[in-house]
């Protein structure tokens, strides 16, 4: 596929890029989108969630009241989870919710989910820019300038530069990150896929095998 490159300015370059096949024509496999998805979300919980059980509550273990005789069901402790203030039953524990896929599979779904923008017409490639000096302004009008202002977008760098991600850091609906960062779940996030030509270049060296 054939794409035209674009200035900040939002204008034609000239120059054209082509996008192998074998990253942005696949048919895409849905289940393996799926499971990375599914690992990029868990492994962004914290797992720091906890409640005490009845042996983790302060209070005494004297018995109620009676065994026997009262017409009602027989009580050990005021921490029994039955109670108001007992403890709770198969509550939340601390835990890592992380798990592990193969890389070939990894890879897989970032070619899929860049397929299927390919596909939808959302991946407009820019030529190598960078910002003299940090100012959201300028992200500001060079979206404009590409019309994608209402638009959630994410733009690849083949490397990272600081003066671009801070300018954007502050927009709701922008998000930058270099090549080597890619993810299926940014990509799939976005509405527009911006690529740098040399973040395709990079692409294109990491996932066409």
């Amino acid at each position: 596929m054939e794409v035209k490159v674009l200035n900040v300015s939002g204008k034609e370059t000239g120059a054209k890029v082509q996008l192998p096949e074998s990253v942005f024509g696949i048919e895409p496999n849905d289940h393996a989108i799926y499971l990375d998805v599914k690992q990029f979300l868990a492994n962004q919980r914290q797992g720091t969630h906890k409640s005490k059980q009845r042996n983790e509550i302060a209070g005494s273990t004297r018995k109620l009241y009676k065994q026997k005789g009262t017409g009602g069901a027989r009580a050990g402790s005021v921490k029994s989870p039955l109670f108001n203030g007992g403890g709770r039953v198969f509550g939340p524990q601390p835990r890592d919710y992380s798990f592990k896929l193969n890389k070939k599979l990894k890879a897989l779904a970032r070619k899929s989910a860049l397929s299927y923008k390919a596909k939808d017409n959302n991946v407009v490639v820019l030529e190598d820019f960078n910002f003299d000096s940090i100012k959201t302004k300028n992200y500001i009008q060079m979206v404009a300038d590409l019309n994608v202002t209402d638009v959630r977008t994410l733009l690849v760098l083949a490397t990272a530069d600081n003066n671009v991600y801070l300018s954007s850091r502050n927009l709701k609906k922008a998000k930058v990150i270099t090549a080597d960062q890619l993810n299926t779940y940014d990509v799939l996030n976005a509405g527009k896929l911006l690529l740098t030509a040399g973040a395709v270049k990079t692409l294109e060296e990491a996932l066409a095998k």
